[in-house]
């Protein structure tokens, strides 16, 4: 298995500016349903992100509010190289959401921690996905991890 840096190259771009967002109840990861999220908090996962690509500009913004979201989406989503966004609910149910990442120019990749098509029904279909660029699910924190190494492929 090769580091991203041994597959990829030794990135020799300007700093990307990456940002992640997260709707509702993932504030609580790390206590919350840890059978499905696991036992670590986001900030110290992020935290862990920053250390591993020093060469990007990472942000993280978190809130359970629709509107929040569509303000924060509104507020970067021309500005920033791509966006990570985990919507959680909202993803089933925000047309709100979908509509704001449409109104934009930065890529949206969409993220969930756990797999959706295998919960509960209602969690199969997304709203956002067909303005997303992408999405990855289930394959838990890993997942925002990989989606910064799409877009780092992707703006090479």
């Amino acid at each position: 298995m090769c580091t991203f840096a041994s597959c990829y190259g030794t990135p020799n771009y300007t700093a990307l500016k990456l940002i992640i967002i997260n709707g509702p109840n993932l504030n609580l990861l790390g206590k919350r349903e840890p059978e499905i999220y696991g036992n670590q908090t986001f900030e110290g996962f992020f935290d862990t992100l920053v250390k591993k690509y020093p060469h990007l500009e990472l942000a993280y913004f978190q809130h359970n509010v629709e509107g929040e979201i569509v303000s924060k989406i509104h507020e970067v989503g021309f500005t920033y190289d791509g966006i990570l966004l985990n919507a959680g609910a909202y993803t089933h149910t925000s047309v709100a959401i979908s509509d704001a990442i449409a109104g934009v120019t930065t890529p949206v990749l969409e993220v969930h921690i756990s797999n959706i098509y295998k919960r509960e029904e209602f969690r199969h279909k997304s709203i956002i996905s067909k303005e997303c660029v992408g999405m990855i699910a289930g394959l838990g924190l890993d997942g925002y991890d990989l989606g910064i190494q799409y877009f780092l492929t992707k703006n090479k």
